[in-house]
């Protein structure tokens, strides 16, 4: 068994903030990373084989841990889910987004496993 943390990422509709976490998180050795959305016209819609796969899921906005908690209530028993507050307003692979991404999902991680 892989002892890679599996971290997925979710905004609505799974075309920038998410899947550009997901691919800063799959460049690096120790992690696997998924993203998806909580819109039906998402690229990607969050399943729930993505939440049982997640050892971590974090949202970009508090309204994606709403629908992620109205959806999908019993799955989400005992998954650390962690809000970022990132709004909507970047592109794909934003240097900004993507500097404010490593700092607050590194400081979350750093901090959950004591690093």
């Amino acid at each position: 068994m892989s002892s890679d943390l599996k971290l997925l990422f979710i905004c609505s509709r799974n075309q920038w903030r998410s899947p550009t976490a997901e691919q800063i998180w799959r460049k690096r050795a120790g992690y696997h990373s998924r993203s998806a959305g909580t819109s039906p016209n998402a690229r990607k819609t969050v399943s729930s084989a993505d939440i049982r796969w997640a050892d971590y899921i974090f949202v970009m906005e508090k309204k994606h841990k709403n629908r992620l908690q109205a959806e999908f209530t019993r799955l989400l028993d005992h998954k650390p889910l962690y809000v970022l507050d990132i709004p909507d307003e970047y592109k794909y692979m934003d240097p900004d987004l993507v500097a404010e991404l490593e700092c607050k999902v590194s400081g979350i991680l750093s901090d959950e496993l004591n690093v």
